[in-house]
């Protein structure tokens, strides 16, 4: 059997189900030559987990793709900017302990590692403050942008913080009204199976049986289709990342005035670390956690301590508890059924990568669309061994913010430095790191979620110790890094002058809007 892929058929909405139907469908109509219908069924009864408050800057491209006005976004998804993620506490746990991983690239990426320079000679400065701008713009405030650049471009890199209810009521509208997708609200009562054991539908409880030859499972952690119909095994990483239980709250500012953040602060905690995101009209705040090393009492002690400084009554304050597995289907394309978001897996928001993986998984699927049958089982196989290996690379980055810790104080810090909790794969580069810093080739794909500069920001910002002069630094490119400083530092004494304040920059682009591209 080879059947022509003429409809998609996504389970389950939220931010996951919604990108990925917008996705597809915007590149079905700009580029296809046949009509491939998409089809989103999404129960009225199942509430969305709705704290995927952050995201990476490809964020602007994939509703680009979809054409939707940068303006209308930011008006109706509560948008603010962000600019990268402060870490505080997170090397030795003092008061002055932060650093920070910006969205922009070191200066002169592409033609020089400018580690080997700056640790030469720093002159104390910390590595992101010496090779990018941004860490000068958020300790100040700034936007990316003026209210005359146009949509989606930045003056500084930036991505989004967001409403994830009001974005995924937002692209759904978008993508019903303009995109074509069509939307059925029930709930799936079951799952029917075609000879070879492809789904040929689902059952809905309401609207009968709805057909496709391609379904995409964004059921969140139930995992309707990939995990219980399917049963593709779970994978716990829970012995590398310990992180398994969050709570959370939407706070208000103090005044209407108050600053917003233009980048996602992560605050050390004694058994995890708190999220504070700035909206323009609340803040989203949360302490994820370890309930091996400390109880939900104390967890929320914690919470309400690092709250009080901004926010009243906070013996009052609710918050709302989030179990988390933290780990990934074994593989996430079974057959004619792919798992996008929650349902392929899901790690602590440390670095925003929940949203990423939605995005990157929805436009492999759309640029490499399987025209039939035959095909879907050597992209389905493709898919899996790409997406393996992104899940991998990513449950690496995020361990290593704990090993690059120095932290005592608590058995938490302490068990994150057992190498039987660090993956080989990352114990191999620290070996290599100890003796030269991380660059292009240290990695084999040709896409990397995360840059080498990614884990340079990292690494130095916490500290980290390479013996990276042993081979000794020629006068060419030493001048040439030392004008790459200095080209730097002047970027962000000019930027800091122009640009913006966040807030002030929100203001506007609800009262006048941006320029269209």
């Amino acid at each position: 059997m080879n059947r022509l892929t003429t409809s998609v058929v996504i389970v389950g909405g939220g931010s996951a189900g919604w990108i990925t139907a917008g996705t597809l469908a915007a590149r079905f109509r700009a580029e296809f030559k046949r009509d491939v219908s998409v089809t989103l069924v999404e129960s009225p009864n199942v509430p969305i987990v709705g704290v995927g408050e952050g995201t990476w800057p490809t964020m602007r491209k994939t509703l680009m793709k979809m054409g939707i006005r940068e303006t209308d976004f930011i008006r109706e998804c509560n948008v603010s900017f962000k600019q990268g993620a402060k870490f505080a506490k997170w090397a030795t746990g003092e008061e002055d302990d932060y650093y920070y991983h910006p969205l922009m690239l070191p200066q002169g990426y592409m033609e020089e590692n400018l580690v080997p320079h700056w640790l030469e000679n720093n002159g104390g400065m910390s590595f992101s403050k010496a090779v990018c701008p941004q860490e000068v713009l958020c300790e100040n405030g700034l936007a990316p942008k003026l209210i005359t650049t146009p949509e989606y471009a930045g003056i500084a890199n930036y991505a989004y913080h967001l409403d994830a209810g009001a974005f995924s009521e937002f692209l759904k509208n978008h993508c019903t009204q303009e995109l074509g997708v069509r939307h059925v609200l029930d709930d799936v009562t079951g799952v029917n199976s075609a000879e070879n054991g492809d789904i040929s539908s689902v059952q809905t409880k309401e609207s009968g049986d709805i057909s496709g030859e391609l379904f995409i499972d964004c059921t969140g952690f139930k995992s309707l289709l990939l995990g219980e119909h399917f049963n593709v095994p779970f994978k716990s990483c829970k012995d590398v990342l310990f992180l398994d239980t969050a709570l959370a709250i939407q706070v208000p500012y103090q005044d209407e005035d108050s600053p917003i953040a233009s980048h996602t602060i992560s605050t050390a905690q004694d058994a995890g670390w708190i999220w504070d995101i700035g909206l323009p009209t609340r803040r989203g705040v949360g302490h994820v956690y370890s309930s091996a090393h400390t109880t939900q009492e104390i967890a929320e002690e914690k919470l309400r301590d690092y709250l009080s400084a901004s926010v009243k009554d906070v013996a009052e304050l609710e918050f709302r508890k989030i179990p988390i597995n933290p780990g990934h289907r074994e593989k996430f394309w079974e057959k004619n059924c792919v798992a996008i978001g929650l349902a392929a897996g899901f790690l602590e928001p440390l670095e925003a990568s929940a949203l990423l993986l939605v995005e990157i998984s929805a436009n492999f699927i759309a640029e490499q669309f399987p025209v039939n049958r035959s095909a879907m089982s050597v992209i389905s196989k493709r898919f899996n061994e790409t997406f393996l290996y992104r899940w991998d690379r990513i449950i690496d980055f995020l361990k290593l913010h704990y090993v690059a810790s120095s932290r005592t104080d608590s058995a938490f810090w302490i068990d994150n430095r057992d190498p039987r909790s660090i993956p080989d794969s990352l114990q191999e580069l620290l070996v290599l790191w100890e003796n030269q810093s991380p660059w292009h080739d240290d990695f084999d794909r040709a896409l990397e979620v995360f840059p080498a500069a990614s884990y340079q920001y990292v690494l130095y910002g916490m500290g980290f110790k390479t013996d990276d002069l042993g081979m000794g630094v020629s006068d060419p490119r030493r001048e040439f890094a030392y004008s790459q400083f200095s080209r730097n530092l002047n970027m962000s004494e000019d930027l800091k002058q122009k640009l913006p304040k966040n807030r002030d920059l929100i203001r506007k682009i609800n009262k006048y809007g941006l320029q269209k591209v």
